[in-house]
C-alpha cells in the first residue's frame, strides 16, 4: 500500500481519539467548569450532529477546491478546534472547539476515502479505505485507553494537547505523501460535452437511485450495530455481572474486533462488494441475536464483543466503496454524505434502542433493536443489488451480453 495512506491513517486516529476520548473524562471536565454530567455530555452529542453537518456542507463547500489542499485546510481546521478545547477557560468555548473539530471529521473521511481510492489500482480501493479507518478503529483500540489515563494522570487538557499535536503530525503527512495528482476535483461533464467541476455536477450524482439505495443501507447497517453498543455498558454490567471498573477493558475487545473486521472487510469487498456486504449484514444481524441470548454468560459475551466488532466495522470499506461506485463521475460530495449517514445511524440506532429500554424491555433489548434495525438494512441491500444498476443486475447484463456475443 502506498505510503500517503499513512498519513490518511494518522490523521483518522486523530479524529477518532477526538471523537471518542471525551466519554472517559467527562468526569473531570465537569468538575472543571462546574456543570452536570449531563451537561458536559452534550460536548459529545453536540461532536456528533457538527459530523453531519460538515459531512455535507464542508465537503460541498470544497467541491472546486483541490482534494490534497482540502485535506490540509481540514487539518487545519482539526487542529484549531482542539487547541481551543486544551486552552477553554469556559464550557461554551470548549463546545465552540469541539463543534470546530467535528466539522472537519465528515469531510475529511470523505474526501479521505476519494484520495485513498486513487492511490491505488482499482481491484484495490476498499483495501485502500480500509486502511484509511484503520487510524479510527486504532483509536478505539489504543488511543482511548491510553488518552483517559494520560487525562486522570496529568488533566484532561493534557489529552487534547496530545491530539493536537497528533493533527500536527498528521498535516505535515499529509504534506509530504499525498501526491498531487490526486487532488484535482472531480471532473463533470458539462452541457457541451467539455468537462467541469463543481456543486451542481457533485449534486447530479444524487440522481442515481443505487447512491440513494447505498445510504439507507449505510443508516441502517451501522445503525443497528452503533445502536446495540451505545447500551453496551449496561448489557455488561447488568446481564453479563461484569463491574463497571473492567467495562474499559472488555471495550478494548470491541475495538480489536474493529480493527481486524476493518481490514478483513476491505480486503473482501475488493473481491465481491455486493455479496461480501449482504454476507456480513445477515451475519452482523445473527451476531447480535446470539448476543442478546448469551448475555448472561461472560465468556460469550466476550466473544460476542469481538465477533461485533469485526463484522459490524467490516462492512465500512464496503459501504464507503459503494456509494463511490454508483456516483464514479462525482465521489466526493456522495463520499462525505455517506460518512454523514454513519452518524445519522449511529443516532437513528441508539433511538431505537433507548425506546426499547424506556418500554421496560431490559437491558439485552437494544440488541435485539438492533438486530432488526440491521435485518432492515439486509432486505434493502438485497433489493439494491437487484435493482438496476446493482451487483446483481449487472451481472445478469453482462451474462446476457456474452451469450448474445457467442451466438
Amino acid at each position: 500500500m502506498p505510503v500517503a495512506l499513512w498519513a490518511l491513517a494518522i490523521g483518522g486516529f486523530g479524529i477518532g481519539l477526538t471523537e471518542f476520548v471525551i466519554m472517559g473524562l467527562l468526569p473531570e471536565v465537569a468538575t472543571d467548569f462546574g456543570v452536570s454530567e449531563t451537561v458536559a455530555g452534550y460536548l459529545i452529542s453536540g461532536y456528533a450532529l457538527s459530523v453531519a453537518v460538515g459531512a455535507v456542507g464542508l465537503t460541498a463547500a470544497l467541491t472546486r477546491v483541490d482534494r490534497k489542499k482540502a485535506l490540509l485546510g481540514l487539518m487545519v481546521l482539526f487542529i484549531a478546534g482542539n487547541l481551543l478545547s486544551a486552552v477553554a477557560p469556559t464550557y461554551e468555548l470548549m463546545m465552540l472547539g469541539r463543534v470546530v473539530a467535528a466539522l472537519c471529521h465528515g469531510a475529511f473521511f470523505g474526501i479521505g476515502a476519494v484520495v485513498a481510492a486513487d492511490l491505488v489500482a482499482s481491484e484495490r480501493r476498499a483495501a485502500a479505505i480500509s486502511m484509511m479507518f484503520a487510524g479510527l478503529t486504532v483509536a478505539n483500540v489504543l488511543g482511548v485507553p491510553f488518552g483517559t489515563l494520560l487525562g486522570q494522570a496529568a488533566g484532561w487538557r493534557s489529552t487534547f494537547w496530545a491530539i493536537t499535536g497528533i493533527g500536527v503530525l498528521a498535516f505535515v503527512g499529509i504534506a509530504l505523501l499525498v501526491p498531487a495528482r490526486v487532488g484535482v476535483p472531480d471532473a463533470v461533464a458539462g452541457p457541451s460535452g467539455e468537462t467541469g467541476s463543481g456543486l451542481r455536477g457533485e449534486l447530479a450524482a444524487f440522481r442515481a437511485p443505487q447512491v440513494w439505495l447505498s445510504i439507507a443501507v449505510t443508516v441502517l447497517g451501522y445503525g443497528g450495530m452503533f445502536g446495540a453498543f451505545t447500551y453496551i455498558a449496561f448489557t455488561l454490567t447488568e446481564v453479563s455481572g461484569f463491574a463497571s471498573s473492567t467495562v474499559p477493558w472488555l471495550l478494548v475487545l470491541f475495538g480489536a474486533g474493529l480493527f481486524v473486521g476493518n481490514l478483513a472487510g476491505g480486503k473482501a469487498a475488493d473481491r465481491n462488494l455486493g455479496t461480501t456486504l449482504l454476507t456480513l449484514l445477515v451475519l452482523l444481524t445473527v451476531v447480535l441475536e446470539v448476543f442478546a441470548l448469551t448475555a448472561t454468560s461472560q465468556v460469550a459475551t466476550m466473544i460476542s464483543l469481538v465477533l461485533m466488532g469485526a463484522v459490524g466495522f467490516a462492512t465500512v470499506p464496503g459501504l464507503q466503496m459503494r456509494v463511490m461506485r454508483h456516483a464514479s463521475a462525482a465521489p466526493t460530495l456522495a463520499s462525505g454524505a455517506n460518512i454523514a449517514a454513519f452518524n445519522i445511524g449511529n443516532a437513528f440506532g441508539a433511538w431505537v434502542g433507548g425506546l426499547t429500554l424506556a418500554a421496560g424491555l431490559g437491558y439485552t433489548s437494544p440488541l435485539w433493536a438492533g438486530a432488526v434495525v440491521t435485518l432492515a438494512g439486509v432486505a434493502v441491500m438485497a433489493v439494491a443489488m437487484v435493482a438496476r444498476g446493482g451487483e446483481r443486475a449487472r451481472t445478469e447484463q453482462r451474462v446476457a451480453v456474452l451469450a448474445e456475443q457467442a451466438r
